[in-house]
């Protein structure tokens, strides 16, 4: 049988989502502990690769293995897994769902605290420059514009194209808080953070308007904001054609 599983994670004790010698992974203390719980080696394949210290609230992946009791194996997962790991959800799906590819949209927030609060510095990026909303949102539009973000994408990486289709992207203000909301059909990597790097190069006047156009149209990461910090971004919800689960 092929099972989705889902799951949240705080990234801060992990080297990212996907399996690397010699790191702590999200993928490997959840495939040892599906291994061992099961008493076979379990491999799983996840929606999408997060970043070393990125969080993820929703994330999927899916795994092959005999039938069990889904309930049970999540109460055990539960209490084998460490404390920043999560599993909410294991459910059986077509034998051809695939957690990756299968994908409709996937969501991330980027926290950002307008003031110096000890129990969120490790949650959300601390910011004390001033900062202009409205013109971060006009900035928001104009990703609409187009869809290669090349320019947002970590260097050398391995992929076909630098295409996304933006669904939505905006900037919401809540209490001390500032907040980034970004929605697409793929990301590259890195690319979030790139995003809210430049613009908050944009809410400090640093850049304009215009100046985006021409980073966007550049297909140069150098030419883009820095990186904003792995801590404030969260992968927030990945969507999912109905008929994927039995």
């Amino acid at each position: 049988m092929r099972y989705f599983i889902e799951l949240s994670f705080n990234g801060k004790s992990f080297h990212g989502w996907q399996n690397q010698p010699n790191a702590i992974t999200v993928q490997s203390v959840v495939e040892d502990a599906l291994s061992k719980l099961l008493k076979t080696d379990v491999s799983i394949v996840g929606a999408g690769r997060t970043d070393a210290g990125v969080h993820a609230k929703q994330m999927f992946a899916h795994f092959d293995a005999e039938e069990f009791d889904s309930e049970l194996l999540k109460y055990k997962l539960n209490s084998f897994l460490p404390k920043p790991v999560a599993i909410h959800k294991i459910f059986k799906v077509k034998s051809d769902a695939h957690a990756r590819f299968d994908a409709l949209s996937r969501s991330y927030s980027y926290r950002i605290s307008r003031v110096k609060d000890v129990f969120e510095f490790e949650n959300a990026y601390y910011f004390k420059n001033d900062l202009d909303s409205n013109l971060m949102n006009k900035a928001c539009e104009v990703l609409f514009d187009y869809n290669d973000f090349e320019c947002f994408s970590r260097s050398n990486t391995d992929v076909k194209t630098h295409n996304c289709k933006i669904m939505d992207a905006k900037w919401v203000e809540t209490n001390n808080e500032l907040r980034f909301e970004i929605k697409a059909d793929r990301f590259l990597r890195n690319m979030v953070r790139a995003i809210v790097g430049t613009m908050l190069d944009i809410g400090t006047k640093k850049l304009n308007i215009d100046d985006l156009h021409k980073i966007i149209k550049s297909k140069n990461r150098s030419e883009a904001g820095a990186s904003a910090p792995a801590h404030g971004l969260y992968l927030y919800t990945i969507e999912y054609p109905k008929n994927i689960s039995l």
